[in-house]
């Protein structure tokens, strides 16, 4: 049996999150019989990781792990003490060869230690980077050096560094080049199922009647409310447009101080247009939501693969996308690509209005045609089996 080991999720049964949907998908898609994985999941997950210490969920052992409330600092001690517990137990169980599989890079300069104790029990260490962690604006400036030089010290130590993105393994062998790294490029996967709602029912007359929006005449983002999102751009780009369509955005603004600095930057409350829809954690709705978008709009440039960039390219028919080499990793030709320069989003958005159906049956026929080549669950589950195997 081999023993893998996944740490750095919030754990299963999974809240939405990226790494959370990955695991999740991962283990209830399981195809050998020759894998056992333990997932780590933070006590505060769910109502099973609060109530049992160890629990099966999917065919894998999942363990609860307790986190102090300590501000940024929670995700590294919770990955440290998650390695810890998971290390303890493949020589209680006497694991042959097991793995251990790390997802983002929060605990660098701890590692040198742990991969002594990975190394002593036959096993091998993987990290999952994620994208630049550190280029985030939400974190101070301490925070944001502490998770490059973290970065560094797991790409240092690791075995293989597993990425989402061919654009990430290009940066990794770039940048850490003096370490050799041992890299490999597996994607993320997303759901190609449509949904299962259609006009007539309640859910989705609901939603559209309580929004004021209507089918397929509306431009729509969804996604983290954050600075480096580039919400600001899209909404002032979306206001400099001629387009006579909504700009709907699901995303949580309650308590959200960048909610009032955009509202007082850009005003956007005097244009009719613009619509904050709040968050839809019903799949199928958000589903629908997407299927009959105009087009979508994505500003998300900090990343690898975004899972709402791949859930776009399989659902809505034209994606204007940020023109960032991970972004045009994934979608190559099948997008409309914008720059933050002044007046070009806005020209985009003129453009698209002025697509035939022919134009966006194309164009949506391509996107679907790459997801259905690189980013189904299914293939993804298979390459990670062989990689496990």
């Amino acid at each position: 049996m081999q023993h893998i080991y996944i740490i750095g999720s919030k754990g299963i049964p999974a809240r939405y999150g990226g790494y959370e949907t990955f695991v999740e998908k991962l283990t209830a898609g399981q195809k050998s019989l020759d894998i056992k994985y333990h997932v780590a999941s933070r006590r505060d997950n769910t109502e099973l990781s609060q109530e049992n210490d160890v629990f099966e969920y999917n065919g894998a052992e999942i363990f609860s792990i307790d986190v102090p409330n300590i501000g940024p600092a929670q995700a590294i001690a919770y990955d440290i003490k998650a390695l810890q517990w998971a290390i303890k137990n493949a020589k209680d169980i006497e694991a042959e060869a097991p793995i251990f599989y790390i997802l983002a890079a929060r605990i660098g300069p701890f590692m040198g230690k742990y991969v002594k104790q990975i190394h002593a029990l036959g096993g091998t260490y993987l990290i999952n980077p994620d994208g630049h962690e550190w280029k985030r604006a939400k974190w101070p400036l301490p925070v944001r050096k502490y998770w490059k030089v973290s970065e560094k010290g797991m790409v240092k130590h690791a075995d293989l560094v597993v990425c989402d993105n061919r654009k990430i393994e290009e940066y990794i062998q770039d940048e850490y080049g003096t370490f050799k790294p041992n890299t490999t490029f597996i994607a993320y996967g997303t759901d190609t199922k449509p949904s299962s709602l259609s006009k007539s029912d309640s859910t989705v007359k609901n939603w559209f009647h309580e929004k004021n929006i209507q089918e397929n005449n509306y431009y729509l983002i969804v996604g983290r409310f954050v600075p480096e999102n580039n919400y600001e751009t899209m909404i002032r780009e979306f206001m400099k447009s001629d387009s006579k369509k909504d700009l709907v955005i699901i995303t949580n603004v309650e308590k959200n101080k960048y909610y009032q600095q955009l509202l007082q930057s850009t005003g956007f409350d005097k244009d009719g247009r613009i619509k904050f829809g709040g968050t839809v954690y019903n799949q199928p709705l958000l589903r629908y939501i997407r299927e009959n978008a105009f087009s979508y709009i994505h500003g998300h440039e900090v990343g690898g693969t975004n899972p709402s960039l791949l859930e776009s390219l399989s659902s809505t028919q034209l994606n204007l996308l940020v023109d960032v080499g991970f972004n045009r990793d994934v979608a190559h030709d099948a997008a409309i690509y914008w720059i933050k320069k002044d007046g070009h989003l806005a020209n985009a958005i003129n453009k698209a209005d002025q697509y035939t159906k022919e134009q966006l049956l194309i164009n949506s026929d391509r996107a679907k045609q790459i997801i259905a080549d690189e980013y189904t669950w299914d293939s993804i589950i298979d390459k990670y089996e062989v990689l496990f195997g």
